[in-house]
């Protein structure tokens, strides 16, 4: 895929909605890399919670909505795995077989990307020329990793980060407990679960937490700030822009 090809930006509801500042950083990395882009003023949630939640219906009326203003798109780059997992895998199976709306599906499934993978293996880049003084770890979030297999992508471009140190905490693939819903229909062992990946994150001992999806990230700050700790995190647009 060309670097000139025009981008169209699929920004999540929590970034939208919670996080600009997310969405912001994105826009500056691509402006800095003078990729052109577009972001859809129509979009609207990709319809993930509603599937999670068993909701079929609803979360088949978001994927038309989200196909009917994306699928003109040369290309679609978001910075969240699990928004990116519900395109590229979930959306086709919503549809009845052979139809026209699953077949737009399976169009829009080949058109979008992650942040990281989009910036690693579609333009080849690693260096975006990034700068950030400190020690951090990764989160590997579990859409990312398990249903996209992007590992590597993130670690990489973060190693190019100057003076900047990654430093692997133990158990970096595991889940921070908060699957959406999953926290709110289980919220024990949610903590439980936090906890752990909480305990990993001190142990490692750096400056900030790197993520690549806002919303582990911000179960994680939760729980990073009710123990009066001082590491921060930052979603990895953040890391990566000017």
């Amino acid at each position: 895929m060309e670097k000139n090809k025009p981008v169209t930006l699929f920004v999540q509801c929590l970034v939208d909605s919670l996080y600009p500042e997310v969405g912001t950083a994105m826009v500056s990395l691509f402006e800095k890399m003078e990729i052109p882009f577009d972001i859809p003023l129509a979009q609207t949630c990709c319809g993930q919670p509603a599937f999670n939640s068993g909701y079929r219906k609803e979360a088949t009326v978001a994927a038309k909505r989200f196909i009917e203003i994306f699928e003109s798109s040369h290309v679609i780059v978001c910075p969240s795995g699990s928004c990116v997992d519900m395109v590229k895998h979930q959306y086709p199976g919503l549809f009845e077989n052979g139809s026209s709306w699953q077949k737009r599906a399976l169009d829009i499934s080949g058109k979008i990307f992650e942040l990281t993978e989009y910036l690693v293996d579609v333009l080849g880049l690693e260096d975006v020329g990034a700068r950030f003084e400190g020690k951090v770890t990764y989160h590997e979030s579990c859409h990312l990793s398990r249903n996209l297999g992007i590992k590597d992508q993130p670690r990489r471009l973060i190693a190019h980060v100057q003076d900047c140190q990654l430093i692997e905490m133990e158990h970096a693939d595991k889940c921070c407990g908060f699957g959406g819903t999953f926290a709110v229909k289980f919220p024990d062992i949610s903590t439980a679960i936090l906890e752990e990946k909480i305990d990993h994150i001190i142990q490692a001992g750096v400056d900030a937490v790197v993520g690549c999806d806002i919303s582990c990230l911000m179960n994680i700050q939760g729980m990073l700030s009710r123990k009066n700790s001082s590491i921060k995190t930052l979603h990895i647009a953040q890391l990566l822009a000017p």
